[in-house]
């Protein structure tokens, strides 16, 4: 079975940083997108930014452009989003989820993508 696990949210206050991590499991690291979405309550789930393993271009959205980094290691099965200059809006719980079997750049559709994280909550004080 696919799973995935993010670690790395806490409670941070405004301009400090965050390196969250999906690890992967029994999934296979060839062909896949990955992407992190966030999510606050009441609120519909947001993409942040994504990575594709046959696409070097990544996406971000606008609201972390400059601030987040995505960025993959394959032989430890695991994506990172590090985040930096954190805002108080950045507070959210944050999901990875995963497809297998993906070719071209990546996107931030929640429909495209098979398997999901359990989320971690990030916040940030003002």
């Amino acid at each position: 079975d696919v799973k995935l696990v993010e670690s790395g949210g806490g409670l941070v206050q405004a301009g400090g940083s965050l390196r969250l991590s999906c690890a992967a499991s029994g999934f296979s690291f060839d062909d896949y997108a990955i992407a992190w979405f966030r999510q606050v309550p009441g609120k519909e789930r947001e993409g942040v930014s994504c990575i594709s393993s046959s696409d070097d271009r990544t996406y971000y959205a606008e609201s972390v452009k400059g601030r987040f980094t995505i960025s993959s290691d394959n032989a430890k099965n695991t994506v990172y989003l590090q985040m930096n200059s954190l805002k108080p809006e950045d507070t959210a719980v944050y999901y990875c989820a995963a497809v297998s079997g993906y070719s071209g750049i990546c996107v931030t559709l929640i429909t495209v993508y098979d398997y999901w994280g359990q989320g971690t909550q990030v916040t940030v004080s003002s």
